[in-house]
């Protein structure tokens, strides 16, 4: 259904996806609505469509499908809109001036002749021209974005299409629907398609071939891949255009010569590319290579000598396997040290990071995410920085072009150390490839069984197989580590070996248990009691401590989505003394297990102990404990599990999730 009226006050808008709570007025009465309404404010007139719903917690509101905003349609509607800060210089005490002065007549002066706001004290022509412009901008950036969200362009996306085509940027679209392809990201094509097609664009109009092509180039890239063989992308094109091969294969000759895509032969197949993506690999190939290939000036002259009186001075008893990757790590100035958990890579670390001490020359320790570092911090005892953060790339946007253009800042390093290097993609390699002084060792330290980046590219294992940078597999599990079913497990699987049961494997710790429900429901009830008092008796675990559930999916009855929702009701019921918070259908409770999933580089935090530090920055895949909900002052405070604290606005909450239950994905990522 419809309707229509004034809005009142926002309860709450999500400031990513606009997702919005508020109180709305129509003639009749006064309601709550819900549903995604960017750039509106206070005071706008809107033509809503949709139904009424109610909801268990905050009883019936109206659900938004889609809206329109209207001008208002009376004077103390448009003295509203005027002064909700909108348009700068412009306050309620001026907005009552101006429609006093105005009445019916309002709208009409700001938009055809503005220069008699200036007859109102305070008004200066200049300003009058000023709010004018603000005014007719305000209302073709939410007509831009009205337009383009049914081709489910959101409004960040809008926003850059108003930046880049500005105030035409309807009717450019309009000549040309296709544009919006390049210039915004998860573009609706279908929709894009249908509209050329009502304004009579042919099927086989190159525009809209070269788009298609460019667009199948971008569907490949959410699936990991960098490019993809020609054969293949022409039998997917025609599928999705409906044309014929000849004319996809000019269109693609075309796109090559404009430098928007290439095509590369590599023996007997030919590889498409989006133009940013070739260049990202070729910069890496060609600078790993400079850096190979320039004059080894870090090399220790008497390593071996070196390295006994290290072992002897710091009781470390090095393996023939582990002494072999440190005389790789010593002859070339770019290596690759691979191998499964247990195998040592840890130590081959600290003992690089020793014999440099020793030289009075700098080691860099990074990693990939926030987790990572962290954790390769507390096993070496020397501070680990993200890529991010070291190379200063944290506000870039997700923007191929810019990915290619920004420059990043040189590390100062005489050796640098990436681990988790299984984790980076290509634009992120690109980057730290880059800011790589000729002369500084590179070490890049990953495990090649584990998943590949969730970006394009699949950086680690295209190295190493490629056989040009020099590398090592650490494959024996020490004594130590063999003590661990986890272990000797893993790498069974990975050597396609049925893994260890409970009563296999002589002097190994009772560390690993494999139950095999023949059920979802059996398999929801292990999880549930394992995690609720099962798995407390066997070694005095607390769940928020030392248990974490991990599913393979997001979704179904056995994804985290569902799994943590049940593993809430089941941990950390509602009750009377804990608040909490509904954030677009999900409720986040005091002492409730959450993990950051994207970097904000910018929330202030505060650390009391072991001793007071502050700073800002969480990162993906950080977790930790909702200590509490503040109605007050809408936010929420959350410690993280090194002790930061934060303070989160509930508009941030799209942030967070609940990490009951992580995708194993993320638990690689922590």
């Amino acid at each position: 259904m419809e309707i229509q009226g004034r809005l009142n006050d926002i309860i709450y808008q999500n400031e990513v996806n606009s997702y919005t709570v508020a109180t709305f007025e129509t003639d009749d009465e006064e309601l709550t609505i819900v549903g995604y309404l960017p750039f509106i404010h206070p005071g706008d007139s809107l033509k809503l469509i949709g139904k009424y719903v109610t909801h268990q917690e905050y009883g019936q509101q109206f659900k938004i499908d889609s809206f329109e905003k209207t001008m208002p349609q009376t004077l103390e509607a448009l003295e509203q809109y005027l002064a909700n800060g909108t348009i700068k210089g412009i306050g309620p005490s001026t907005a009552k001036k101006i429609v006093d002065t105005f009445r019916e007549e309002t709208i009409h002066v700001f938009k055809y002749e503005p220069e008699k706001l200036a007859v109102i004290k305070g008004i200066t022509k200049e300003k009058a021209l000023q709010m004018s412009h603000d005014f007719n901008e305000n209302w073709e950036l939410w007509q831009i974005v009205g337009y383009l969200e049914r081709f489910g362009i959101g409004p960040q996306n809008a926003k850059k299409v108003y930046e880049l085509l500005g105030a035409n940027a309807i009717r450019e679209i309009e000549e040309n629907p296709y544009i919006l392809v390049d210039i915004a990201r998860g573009v609706d094509f279908k929709q894009i398609d249908k509209m050329a097609m009502d304004i009579g664009i042919s099927y086989d109009n190159g525009k809209r071939i070269e788009s298609g092509i460019k667009y199948s180039l971008i569907r490949i890239s959410y699936n990991g891949h960098t490019c993809v063989e020609k054969e293949k992308l022409i039998v997917f094109v025609k599928d999705l255009l409906q044309v014929e091969q000849d004319a996809i294969r000019n269109s693609l000759i075309n796109l090559n010569v404009k430098k928007e895509i290439v095509i590369e032969k590599q023996e007997e197949l030919e590889l498409v590319y989006l133009y940013p993506y070739y260049m990202a690999e070729l910069t890496i190939a060609q600078r790993l290579i400079s850096l190979r290939d320039f004059e080894n000036n870090k090399e220790i002259k008497n390593l071996k000598k070196e390295l006994k009186q290290l072992e002897k001075s710091s009781s470390i008893a090095l393996s023939d396997k582990q002494k072999e990757t440190i005389e790789m790590v010593n002859s070339e100035n770019v290596c690759i040290i691979t191998g499964g958990p247990g195998t040592g890579k840890t130590t081959v670390i600290k003992t690089i990071i020793e014999l440099y001490k020793e030289r009075s020359q700098k080691v860099v320790l990074c990693a990939p995410t926030g987790r990572a570092a962290k954790r390769m911090t507390e096993a070496t005892g020397k501070e680990a920085k993200t890529l991010h953060r070291l190379l200063e790339i944290g506000k870039i946007e997700d923007d191929m072009k810019e990915s290619m253009e920004h420059e990043v800042v040189p590390i100062d390093a005489d050796v640098i150390i990436v681990d988790e290097v299984s984790m980076v993609d290509v634009f992120l390699m690109n980057y730290l490839v880059k800011a790589v002084y000729k002369g500084t060792k590179l070490i890049l330290v990953g495990d090649a069984d584990q998943l590949p980046s969730v970006g394009p590219g699949s950086i680690l294992k295209d190295m190493i197989d490629s056989k040009e940078i020099a590398t090592i597999h650490l494959d024996k599990i020490f004594r130590q580590a063999q003590k661990s079913k986890i272990v000797v497990n893993a790498h069974r699987v990975n050597e396609g070996q049925v893994f260890l049961g409970k009563e296999e494997g002589e002097g190994s710790k009772e560390d690993f248990f494999y139950i095999h429900p023949k059920t979802q429901e059996e398999m929801l009830y292990q999880v549930l009691s394992l995690s609720s008092t099962r798995l407390s008796k066997f070694g005095d675990y607390d769940f928020f401590t030392h248990i974490q559930v991990l599913s393979p999916t997001k979704k179904g009855n056995l994804g985290t989505k569902e799994l943590n929702r049940l593993l809430q009701q089941e941990l950390n019921p509602a009750s009377d003394f804990k608040k909490e918070k509904n954030s677009m259908g999900v409720i986040f409770r005091e002492q409730d297990k959450i993990m950051q999933i994207r970097n904000n580089y910018d929330i202030y935090w505060e650390k009391k102990e072991p001793e007071y530090e502050y700073g800002s920055g969480v990162f993906n895949g950080e977790m930790g404990t909702i200590e509490k909900i503040d109605e007050v002052e809408k936010q929420v405070k959350i410690r993280f599990d090194d002790n930061k604290e934060a303070w989160y606005a509930f508009s941030d909450l799209d942030q967070i999730e609940h990490a009951y239950a992580i995708t194993i994905h993320k638990a690689q990522r922590k």
